[in-house]
C-alpha cells in the first residue's frame, strides 16, 4: 500500500473520531502517530510522541499564547468591559442604534486584547446585551451585533489566530499583527456602516440614545484610553523593532495587569485569572502538540503533495483554487472552533495555496477573515451559540436573523482583500 493511500486513509479517520466527539488534538495525534508507524515503523512513531510534547511545550516561540490569553482574561476579571462600554455609548449620544454601535465598538477595542473571538463574544454579551434589550432594541440586532462584534477578537492584532498562522506557515508573527492592522479594523468600520444601513430601513430595530455633552464624550473616552495604550504599545513595540512579539507579549500582560490593579482587582480574582489562563492555554497547547505529530506524518505520507499534484493536474486557476480553500473554511466554521481549525487544515491547504502562487502573508490574512465569517454563518456559528447561551431567552432563529448584515459585510471586506491584496501588505 502507497504511503499516500495511507495518509488519505489516516485523515479520513481522523475526521471520524472528530465526528464522532472525540477531541480535536487527540484525534490529530492518533491519526499522526498510526499513520507513521503505519508507514515507516512504531518504535520512530514512539520517539515522535515524547519528542513532539516536549519540543512543543519549550519552544520560546509558543510562549506569547499564554500572555495574551492572560491579558484578556485580566480585562475581563476587571471588568474593563463594562467601563469600555458605557464609555463607548458616550460617543454616538442620541443615535438610532447608538447602543449597537457602542457594542461593536467595545467588541473590536477589547478584542485587541483578549484576542479571543469566544471570550470576547461573552465578555462583552454580559455587559452590553441588558442594556440594549432594557432600552427597546430587537432581539435579533441585540444579540447579532455581539455575536458579530466577537468575531473581531480573530483578527485585530494582537490576534492568537494569527500569531498560531505563523508558527506553522514559518511566518514572521510581527509582520502577520502588522498585516492584519487594516483588515481588523476594516471590519469593525464596515460591521458599524451595517448597523447605521440596518437601523436606517428598519428603524423599528433600535431606539435613539440619550444626547450627550461635548464634556461627556470626552469623559467616556477615558475609559478607551487604557485600552488603546497597550494596544500602541504592543503594536507600537513590534512595528517598530522594539520588541519581539514574545516580549510584547509579556509587556501587554504586565500592562494589564497593572490595571486591573489599579481597577481593585483582589487576589481571588487574580488566582481565578491565572487558573482560567492554564486552563485555556493547556487546552491550545494540547493542540498544537496534536497538530505538529499530524503534520509529521502528513510529511512523510506525502498528502499535500499528492494534493498539490491532483489540483496541478486539473489545471484550476489560482483563483478557483482560493475559492475551494474558502468554502472548505466557511464549512469547518459553522462547526468549530477556529483555532482547532487552522491546526487541522493549515498543514494541508498551505502547500496548494503557495503552488498556487499565492503570497504567504495575504493568504493567512484571507484564511483568518474566512474563519471568522464561519463563527456566524448558519446554521451551526460557534459565536451565535456562546451569545444564545447567555440570552437563553432568545431563539436562535433570531440571532441568525441578526448577524445577516454581518455577514454581507464581511464578504464585502473578504472581496475587497481579494481584490486588493494591498490592503493586507500595505503596512508590511
Amino acid at each position: 500500500m502507497s504511503s499516500q493511500l495511507i495518509g488519505f486513509i489516516c485523515v479520513a479517520g481522523m475526521l471520524g473520531m472528530i465526528a464522532l466527539r472525540m477531541p480535536i488534538a487527540l484525534g490529530m495525534a492518533i491519526a499522526g502517530f498510526i499513520g507513521f508507524g503505519w508507514i515507516v515503523a512504531f518504535d520512530p512513531a514512539i520517539s515522535i510522541l515524547e519528542s513532539g510534547a516536549f519540543e512543543t511545550i519549550s519552544n520560546y516561540d509558543f510562549s506569547p499564547i499564554p500572555m495574551f490569553i492572560f491579558m484578556g482574561v485580566l480585562a475581563s476579571k476587571a471588568r474593563m468591559s463594562a467601563e469600555l462600554f458605557h464609555g463607548a455609548k458616550t460617543l454616538f449620544g442620541a443615535w438610532r442604534g447608538g447602543m449597537a454601535l457602542a457594542a461593536v465598538t467595545s467588541c473590536g477595542i477589547f478584542s485587541a486584547i483578549s484576542g479571543s473571538s469566544l471570550a470576547t463574544a461573552a465578555s462583552m454579551s454580559k455587559v452590553a446585551l441588558p442594556e440594549m434589550k432594557k432600552n427597546g432594541y430587537a432581539d435579533s440586532l441585540a444579540t447579532g451585533t455581539l455575536a458579530a462584534g466577537g468575531t473581531l477578537g480573530i483578527m485585530i492584532p494582537p490576534s492568537i489566530a494569527l500569531l498560531l498562522y505563523g508558527l506553522l506557515t514559518e511566518q514572521s508573527v510581527g509582520d502577520m499583527f502588522i498585516a492584519g492592522i487594516i483588515p481588523g479594523f476594516m471590519g469593525l468600520l464596515l460591521y458599524m456602516a451595517a448597523i447605521a444601513i440596518t437601523v436606517k430601513i428598519f428603524p423599528h430595530l433600535a431606539t435613539p440614545g440619550e444626547a450627550t455633552t461635548l464634556r461627556q464624550k470626552l469623559s467616556g473616552l477615558k475609559g478607551l484610553i487604557p485600552f488603546g495604550g497597550i494596544f500602541a504599545l504592543i503594536i507600537g513595540g513590534i512595528y517598530g523593532g522594539i520588541f519581539t512579539p514574545t516580549e510584547a507579549a509579556s509587556v501587554g500582560a504586565f500592562g494589564a495587569l497593572i490595571i486591573a490593579l489599579y481597577r481593585g482587582m483582589n487576589w481571588k480574582d487574580f488566582v481565578d485569572a491565572v487558573a482560567e489562563t492554564l486552563v485555556v492555554s493547556t487546552m491550545i497547547f494540547f493542540m498544537v502538540i496534536g497538530a505538529e505529530i499530524f503534520s509529521v506524518f502528513l510529511s512523510v505520507s506525502q498528502v499535500s503533495n499528492s494534493l498539490v499534484n491532483t489540483v496541478t493536474a486539473l489545471e484550476l486557476s489560482p483563483f478557483m483554487i482560493l475559492l475551494c480553500i474558502l468554502a472548505l473554511y466557511i464549512v469547518l466554521g459553522m462547526v468549530m472552533d477556529s483555532i482547532a481549525m487552522l491546526l487541522l487544515t493549515v498543514p494541508i491547504v498551505y502547500p496548494l495555496a503557495m503552488a498556487a502562487g499565492f503570497d504567504p502573508i495575504w493568504f493567512g490574512i484571507v484564511t483568518v477573515i474566512t474563519v471568522e465569517l464561519g463563527l456566524i454563518t448558519p446554521p451551526i456559528g460557534m459565536n451565535v451559540f456562546v451569545i444564545n447561551s447567555v440570552a437563553k431567552d432568545v431563539r436562535i432563529t433570531s440571532i441568525f436573523k441578526g448577524v445577516i448584515p454581518f455577514v454581507l459585510s464581511d464578504i464585502v471586506r473578504l472581496a475587497l482583500i481579494i481584490g486588493f491584496p494591498v490592503l493586507a501588505l500595505g503596512l508590511l
